[in-house]
């Protein structure tokens, strides 16, 4: 009998009630990937005060919601493109998502605008090396549509956002400066819109097509099935109710911590970052919109001529290179956990240990609170803020 065979039946011995966890904590990580990528969206936008942020996360919120409904393309590669589905079976989905989730949340606490995308996917590479072994993994999908992505989405945005930036300060060089920036704060509103919208049309689509794995190796649906309406609504419900909440930690970063932003560059990085999403949503491509959007703010400030703090983009490109190994550990570990203790004992620990990390990262966090009230404090140190840990 082959291993991904094997596996798949092994996969199948705790039936519903493990197929419940799972998709709930799938939701749980759609949660955390609304919160976490507010920031993506909304940054620039509450940063040169374009919007109010109780205002700014809303209006997000409700976006995204709406933009989950526009396409499935990113969900079917989820699905279909990065593993074998054979190689899936309940208690990989689970283990692949307790990667996802605690590397969201640890990024979150140190305010690292990382990839929800990437934090998912290797999670869910991790734990199926251990289940299945390197013939689980569709290397050749992982390649093409995640890590070069990976590396030409934010370069792309990134000269974009150069080139509108220094258009937009060339062609309104006559323009009074107040009056150029109350005009361009109107148009931010439509264009930190347009992302918001982008964002539901490629990350909600992860979880969908997570609950979608799920359900196959549960024997809910064939393996040709496409994602169940239900499925659709209750993700874009998590990850609308995650944007609400706002990812302030995250928000100041992006928004106060790389440039010093005024409301024109935030209009050219806003429209950069949306396009180059809609394109990777378009594709099935399950871009990392974080990457995007820091690209484009970097971006913005080199067409601007504004210093760039090089030592928080230096930490954020750190995050960024490791972030599919270190979920990808996680993944891994948790499955191997499943798999020393067999059945349902395993998943349990499991699930123990993430509500554990969750709640201590939760309660750590507190001491040095970021919300609506602070988030746009000045920037009081050349690497980081005071308020957010090194």
């Amino acid at each position: 009998m082959s291993p991904l065979r094997t596996a798949r039946i092994v996969g199948d011995v705790d039936g519903i009630p493990l197929l419940v966890l799972v998709v709930v904590t799938a939701l749980a990580f759609d949660f955390t990937n609304g919160f976490h990528d507010t920031a993506n969206a909304m940054a620039t936008s509450i940063a040169t005060k374009a919007l109010r942020p109780k205002v700014a996360v809303l209006l997000s919120a409700v976006l995204n919601v709406v933009g989950a409904f526009l396409s499935l393309a990113v969900a079917a590669t989820i699905a279909k493109g990065i593993v074998e589905q054979d190689a899936v079976t309940l208690s990989v989905v689970f283990a692949g998502l307790c990667g996802g989730i605690v590397w969201n949340l640890v990024t979150w606490y140190f305010g690292l605008p990382s990839s929800s995308s990437h934090a998912i996917i290797g999670g869910l590479v991790g734990s199926v090396l251990v289940a299945a072994g390197a013939d689980g993994v569709i290397w050749s999908g992982l390649l093409s549509k995640v890590v070069i992505p990976a590396v030409i989405a934010p370069v792309a945005a990134g000269f974009i956002a150069l080139t509108g930036t220094w258009l937009v300060y060339r062609i309104t060089r006559s323009v009074g400066s107040g009056a150029r920036e109350s005009e361009f704060r109107w148009g931010q509103i439509g264009s930190a819109s347009l992302v918001s919208l982008a964002h539901g049309t490629n990350d909600a689509q992860k979880t969908m097509g997570i609950i979608l794995l799920a359900l196959i190796a549960g024997g809910e649906l064939p393996a040709d099935a496409s994602v169940p309406v239900w499925v659709i609504v209750a993700c874009a419900g998590a990850i609308g109710l995650g944007t609400y909440l706002g990812g302030w930690r995250v928000i100041r970063t992006l928004g106060k911590g790389l440039v010093d932003i005024e409301p024109p560059q935030g209009l050219a990085a806003e429209t950069s970052s949306a396009a180059v999403i809609l394109v990777s949503s378009h594709f099935g491509y399950p871009l990392s919109t974080t990457h995007v959007a820091s690209g484009s703010i970097m971006g913005s400030g080199v067409g601007r001529r504004t210093p760039v703090r090089w030592g928080v983009a230096r930490r954020m490109v750190v995050a960024w290179l490791i972030t599919l190994p270190a979920a990808g550990l996680v993944g891994a570990g948790a499955e191997g956990i499943q798999q020393l203790l067999d059945g349902a004992a395993g998943t349990l620990v499991v699930l123990a240990i993430l509500v554990t990390a969750s709640a201590g990262l939760w309660l750590a966090s507190r001491r040095s609170a970021v919300d609506h009230t602070n988030v746009n404090d000045d920037w009081t140190a050349p690497d980081r803020p005071a308020s957010v840990p090194a």
